[in-house]
């Protein structure tokens, strides 16, 4: 079965960076697009970031310059770098295959001083 594990959360204070990291099994991974999503209390979840199987990437208006997705095919993982943190940034992330109803657990992420 599809199974998506996300790890990398914690406590920043403002500016810092954090890496997440998703571990997938359970299929093809090189075959499906990949997405990182975000939920703050109290609002929606969002769409952060983006990479299809070959590597092209968008991004939310939100962390355009500051975040990078990336993916590790022979590792079946993906991965994303969050640098110059703000507190708006403070969500719980998480890892979601394009296609279909698969989403990892979630990690939290808080950014304070």
């Amino acid at each position: 079965q599809v199974q998506l594990v996300e790890s990398g959360g914690g406590l920043v204070q403002p500016g810092g960076s954090l890496r997440l990291s998703c571990a997938a099994s359970g299929f093809t991974f090189s075959t499906y697009a990949m997405s990182w999503y975000r939920q703050a209390p109290g609002k929606e979840r969002e769409l952060v970031a983006d990479i299809s199987g070959g590597g092209r990437t968008s991004y939310a208006d939100s962390v355009k310059g500051r975040f990078t997705i990336s993916r590790d095919n022979a590792k079946n993982a993906v991965y994303l770098q969050m640098n110059s943190l703000k507190p708006d940034d403070t969500a719980v992330y998480y890892c979601k295959r394009r296609s279909g109803p698969y989403w990892g657990q979630g990690t939290q992420v808080t950014v304070s001083s």
